[in-house]
């Protein structure tokens, strides 16, 4: 896409359809809120909708703020006005994790999906080709400097000849037992929180998930494998082909074969804890 000769080279642009994506919204909500003035984004010389990363944090904020805090447009102006710079926690730590423990061994996965990509021997156009998304949008994600979805990083995983635990830290070794601020996590995108129950090569993956209100999947991902899903806080919305549909509640369990096409959302007011565990580790 053409950019005027006022915009700098190194910012990264997304078009509006990457952003709907991004955000798991409809381009049409976005042009709502551009209308009523939540988002600004800059023109291409085309005319088109051009936005930054900062842009797609304002939209994050405004996601967040109305489909988690009920705002309508003008409480969304009005906290947006205010200068707060601190996110609401939607990411919420473990009570019986410090904030120097889990909640630090987060980490930025781009430099691991650039190593990942140069590995295989691709460049971010076979990649971009491949998975159906944007080059900017995946260079930008290298760079760390946007978000992925659940299941945007899981197409990753299966191009990449990998698993979605390849994106932790795995840089200590195996443990029998783990303790709440020995976990390690994986924060992909606002609203999830991915903690390993155990650790080292196991023939489970077991996982602890809080996903705050409205967040979702991102689109629906498969994999080799069998799930069980134990929902211990909240409620959980999740599809399975798009035929079968099931509402889950606190106590309830889901067994299912991952290569059952998957998609989920929070759909609550309350942050919803699960314990998910996948075998063999394909996730």
């Amino acid at each position: 896409m053409k950019h005027s000769g006022k915009r700098s080279s190194k910012t990264a642009y997304f078009n509006i359809s990457e952003v709907a994506r991004i955000l798991d919204v409809s381009p049409s909500t976005l042009r709502v809120w551009e209308k009523i003035g939540l988002v600004t984004p800059q023109r291409s010389d085309g005319r088109y909708r051009l936005f930054t990363p900062d842009d797609i944090k304002r939209l994050k904020k405004v996601k967040f703020l109305k489909s988690a805090k009920h705002l309508n447009a003008s409480g969304v102006l009005h906290v947006l006005s205010q200068g707060n710079s601190s996110r609401p926690d939607v990411t919420t730590r473990s009570p019986s994790s410090s904030p120097s423990s889990a909640s630090s061994s987060a980490k930025a996965i781009g430099p691991t999906l650039r190593d990942l990509r140069t590995q295989q021997g691709m460049t971010l156009k076979d990649v971009a080709t491949r998975a159906g998304l944007s080059v900017g949008f995946l260079s930008s994600l290298e760079r760390s400097q946007t978000n992925a979805s659940i299941a945007t990083l899981q197409k990753l995983a299966k191009l990449y000849n990998t698993n979605f635990l390849s994106f932790f830290d795995d840089s200590e070794k195996a443990s029998k037992l783990v303790r709440p601020a020995e976990r390690k996590v994986l924060e992909t995108q606002p609203g999830t929180r991915i903690e390993l129950l155990a650790l080292g090569r196991t023939m489970m993956e077991t996982q602890f998930w809080r996903v705050a209100p409205g967040a979702s999947s991102g689109g629906a991902y498969d994999h080799e494998g069998e799930e069980f899903i134990y929902v211990i806080q909240g409620r959980f919305e999740i599809w399975l082909d798009e035929v079968e549909h099931y509402m889950l509640r606190p106590g309830d369990s889901l067994y299912f074969p991952s290569t059952q096409s998957h998609r989920w959302v929070n759909p609550g007011k309350t942050e919803t804890q699960l314990l998910w565990i996948n075998t063999p580790p394909t996730f």
